[in-house]
């Protein structure tokens, strides 16, 4: 690192707390490296009081751009000059990007890096209909990158709970912007006809929630006798790599199980791209920081 340090180096960034489990530093640092590019990158722990001192720091000091975590997320939406439509309609950002002229643009990249895994993948969302299990961050940026970028039919599911609201929004929102949209709408994850009526009509079956993740790991964010051989079913949890719900689809012979570590991948991919213009070494990555 000290051999290309200069006085010209770019800093870039993560804000939020708690960042130092953050695997950012390690991912961007090394990208910088292999690719020639005078930068660095730091994780700064901000409270969501210091969010607009943080901001104001980072644009004092020349940054290029940084990445948000929680409790951040909407605060900083809120803060920067301008929204990509993604993140207006998420209300919230993960990446910010200042322009040449010193203003900050604010953007997600939650959707982008899901949709990108799902391609990856071979799985091509346009025209296609998906049940989405979540009302939370990640499974608002994918409902709305899935609808930016052509899904026919968005069905989400949640119980509900005090998050139920959240989705009733992110419904309201896609139909305001995205009226091409063939149909978008939420119902009761406790409905198991409607549920079980929704899957069987679906290209992709999505779970956006901690079901599979510790300490639910088994846990199933529906039950597996509602999966069938001609869906994909994705997961945003990463941790394990192969969840139960995924160990289900392979056991039900579905069209593909897709784990939630493409996600994490490409969604940093993605704001690496945002920030420098060029394309992060994601196969190199890949293998080095989430094999």
């Amino acid at each position: 690192m000290e051999r290309r340090i200069s006085g010209h180096t770019k800093l870039y960034g993560l804000i939020g707390s708690p960042v130092g489990h953050s695997g950012s530093p390690a991912m961007y640092n090394y990208s910088f490296e292999k690719l020639g590019i005078d930068a660095a990158y730091l994780a700064f722990d901000v409270p969501l009081e210091k969010t607009e001192d943080a901001l104001n720091a980072l644009r004092t000091l020349n940054a290029g751009g940084f990445n948000v975590t929680m409790p951040c997320k909407t605060a900083v939406a809120q803060l920067v000059d301008r929204l990509s439509p993604a993140a207006e309609l998420v209300g919230a950002c993960n990446t910010v990007v200042f322009e040449e002229d010193g203003t900050m643009t604010g953007h997600i990249t939650d959707g982008t890096g899901f949709v990108r895994n799902l391609k990856e993948h071979g799985i091509d969302i346009a025209g296609k209909k998906i049940v989405l299990i979540g009302t939370g961050g990640a499974a608002t940026a994918i409902a709305v990158q899935a609808a930016l970028d052509g899904v026919s039919e968005i069905a989400i599911f949640n119980r509900k709970d005090e998050f139920y609201a959240n989705g009733e929004k992110t419904v309201a929102k896609i139909e305001k912007a995205v009226p091409s949209i063939g149909k978008v709408y939420i119902d009761d994850l406790d409905d198991n006809a409607a549920l079980k009526n929704a899957i069987a009509e679906s290209d992709i079956l999505i779970n956006a929630t901690r079901a599979g993740m510790s300490p639910l790991e088994d846990v199933l964010p529906v039950p597996a006798e509602f999966l069938h051989k001609d869906l994909v079913v994705a997961d945003v949890v990463y941790n394990p790599k192969e969840t139960l719900l995924l160990k289900k689809a392979k056991e039900a012979g579905c069209r593909a199980a897709v784990g939630g570590i493409g996600m994490l991948l490409w969604q940093g991919a993605a704001a690496f791209e945002l920030f420098t213009g060029k394309e992060m070494p994601a196969q190199e990555v890949m293998e080095k920081f989430f094999a």
